[in-house]
């Protein structure tokens, strides 16, 4: 597999950070392939997002509601405020949602929180039932996902072969990452029900891939191939390909670094010494961006625009889109009619918050 040599993303990032007017920070294009709406604003980090098959936005905000846009208006009142024992502090909270593939017949909602229980944070994946314009929580799909204040991970999303697959972040002990018998720093494979999927690399196990440090993306691309993006602990961000029962290092290893004590899988895409703080992420299956890959990132206040090959397993180019402009992004999701949806997250502690903050944006195809 072609990974990106540090020096040479360096190289294409550097060209790309000179690039301040919107409609031509893509150096591919003449014309900006998308008009730029604004569809929801003051809200207070919008985390996730998933739409159904009605075209009814679904998104959490991280204090702990799940909120809804419908025929373009943000309804007032939330479909469900989570109260105790959900809590939100530092990075954890409410975060990922994925509506069931039936959802428009069961109504069915999973989403991942935080919650304390004693003096201990954990995290844990629920299904709501939605009925009446609210929901309540039906079932606890998995729980006691090591939590904490930070690194939490949060993404869950469900795949072509209807699995849920969830992103779990190693709770501020590096040392759970390479654990097989905890949760964290993983990403988890289960069915719908909760259970254990027969084909899981570990048997009876949801580890589907392990150590990892912070990962909060997840997205296929049009050949089922699993990306993910992690936070690195100092700049070193990665973008991967998830294979089943993979290791991916941490903590003994990051970026490009190797080891001698286990077989690791490399990342697909590195950082360097940059920080991206990478977050959610999507493939463009349709319109003017077909076949690339977009990652929202946090600290690096940008949209990453990844230009793969045929395969989806080399990169021909990286630009970095609204660069400063829109501050933190934390969400990148594409509708099936092609559009994209990418939140801000200047609310949670780090921003700078802006006139408007948080904002859902909305890039429509021209």
């Amino acid at each position: 597999m072609k990974r990106i040599i540090y020096s040479v993303l360096s190289n294409m990032l550097s060209r790309s950070e000179n690039m301040k007017n919107t409609k031509a920070e893509l150096s591919s294009s003449n014309k900006f392939p998308y008009k730029i709406e604004v569809i929801a604003e003051n809200l207070f980090v919008p985390w996730a997002i998933d739409i159904s098959n009605n075209g009814k936005i679904y998104f959490t905000e991280r204090l702990g509601t799940v909120r809804i846009i419908e025929n373009g208006k943000l309804k007032e009142e939330p479909l469900i405020r989570f109260t105790s024992p959900f809590i939100s502090k530092g990075e954890g909270g409410l975060m990922g949602i994925a509506l069931d593939p039936n959802h428009l017949e069961n109504n069915y909602i999973y989403v991942m929180h935080s919650y304390l229980e004693g003096n201990k944070i954990y995290n844990r994946v629920v299904r709501l039932i939605e009925r009446n314009n609210n929901a309540f929580i039906d079932k606890i799909i998995l729980d006691k996902i090591p939590g904490g204040e930070f690194h939490n991970g949060g993404r869950i999303k469900i795949g072509k072969d209807k699995k849920l697959y969830i992103s779990t972040g190693d709770a501020e002990n590096p040392n759970l990452a390479q654990d097989v018998r905890s949760l964290a720093g993983k990403i988890l494979r289960i069915e719908l029900d909760g259970s254990i999927p027969r084909d899981n690399p570990i048997k009876n196990s949801p580890i589907y891939s392990l150590g990892h440090r912070n990962p909060q993306g997840l997205a296929w691309n049009s050949s089922n191939m699993l990306y993910e993006s992690e936070q690195g602990q100092t700049a070193h961000d990665e973008i991967n390909i998830i294979k089943p029962g993979a290791n991916y290092g941490w903590p003994l290893v990051q970026g490009d670094e190797t080891s001698n004590e286990i077989k690791v899988q490399s990342p697909f895409i590195q950082s360097g010494d940059i920080t991206w703080a990478p977050s959610g992420m999507t493939f463009i299956n349709k319109g003017s961006w077909i076949g690339k890959l977009l990652v929202a990132n946090l600290h690096g206040e940008q949209l990453l625009v990844i230009s793969l090959d045929s395969n989806g397993t080399a990169v021909n180019n990286i630009d970095l889109l609204f660069k400063n402009k829109y501050g933190r992004l934390r969400e990148a999701i594409q509708s099936e009619e092609g559009s994209i949806y990418i939140t801000t997250s200047n609310r949670d502690g780090r921003g700078n918050i802006n006139f408007g903050d948080d904002k859902i944006i909305r890039l429509v195809p021209r």
